[in-house]
């Protein structure tokens, strides 16, 4: 089996180019190496089993030829990263919306199978928790630009859909909640090798807003198996699946645990997200998935808590710090 993963050299793309290669796969990534970072790719570059391409999704010639010679692909390329969303908002909805149409048209033309990586950002404002596949988008107002990347991946999942329903497409969109592990950078705003970072720093770890808004952190390792079992159902195709854990923390709860797994002699420092990002920002107070969906589908439960998750990246953070 041959798979192609767009983002590839992503911190999500290289946990699942790893899973797929130890699976038998053959794995071709393609990245541009803009946000992804080709040492996340050092366990598997040599595997003879693994090529990387490095290129824009938006190329429909490198696209087209590398559809046409895999089985399966696993499109994640995409602007990601509160922090990016904010300072280059045509640049996320260019790279989101662009980057699905080439995937969806060709991989339709030679009838692959395709997962299409979405976000829970899709639910918007609403405070209906926890958050089911079917409930109603409530997004903010346009001159926040954060809501460009929920609006740019809702339509990413309206055309994945759409080529479904009219044309028979085997597409699998998934909504990730808050991915996190080894590899995950802090470069784009991603809070917990943010808050690590800091903390192993012995730095005031800065917490945006008022610290009380609430997120569920889900284990790469989870995920990327929970990915590889939905592309191999055949019953999977046409439906979105919430994909995550439901083990819930303030952020501010985070940080304290992030000071006292790693014996940080760090203080929390609050900043409005005026002082953060430098304007008005909208966000939301909690962000909970129902997994009821792709539980029935394919079994899936988060099996990796938050503190394991946490120790995970601390002694990956430490080992680089001391090298």
């Amino acid at each position: 089996m041959k798979a192609l993963i767009t983002g590839g050299s992503g911190f999500i793309g290289s946990h699942l180019a790893e899973r797929l290669l130890g699976q038998g796969y053959h794995v071709t990534a393609l990245d541009n190496l803009s946000t992804g970072d080709i040492r996340n790719l050092d366990g598997v570059i040599d595997n003879p089993n693994f090529r990387l391409v490095v290129d824009d999704v938006r190329n429909s010639e490198t696209c087209h030829i590398l559809i046409e010679q895999c089985d399966v692909v696993f499109h994640l390329a995409a602007a990601v990263g509160v922090q990016l969303i904010v300072d280059q908002p045509v640049h996320t909805i260019e790279t989101n919306i662009r980057g699905s149409e080439v995937v969806l048209e060709i991989a339709n033309k030679f009838r692959r199978k395709v997962l299409i990586a979405s976000t829970s950002e899709v639910y918007g404002k609403s405070e209906k928790v926890p958050f089911e596949e079917d409930d109603d988008t409530v997004l903010g107002s346009t001159k926040y630009s954060r809501w460009a990347y929920a609006c740019s991946k809702a339509i990413d999942e309206f055309l994945a859909l759409a080529y479904h329903q009219k044309n028979g497409l085997p597409a699998v969109v998934v909504r990730l909640f808050n991915t996190v592990g080894p590899r995950q950078t802090g470069q784009y705003g991603m809070v917990i090798p943010r808050f690590v970072e800091r903390a192993l720093r012995n730095e005031p770890i800065q917490i945006y807003g008022t610290g009380k808004q609430s997120r569920c952190f889900g284990y790469v390792g989870d995920v990327v198996g929970c990915l590889i079992n939905l592309m191999n159902c055949e019953n999977a195709p046409g439906r979105v699946y919430n994909i995550g854990a439901t083990e819930e923390i303030s952020i501010e709860g985070l940080a304290d645990k992030i000071i006292e797994l790693s014996g940080s002699k760090s203080e929390k420092q609050f900043l409005s997200y005026e002082e953060a990002y430098g304007r008005s920002f909208d966000d939301m107070m909690r962000r909970v998935p129902c997994l009821d969906r792709v539980n029935g589908m394919v079994g899936y439960e988060p099996k990796t808590r938050l503190t394991e998750i946490l120790q995970l990246v601390i002694d990956e953070k430490r080992a680089a710090l001391a090298t």
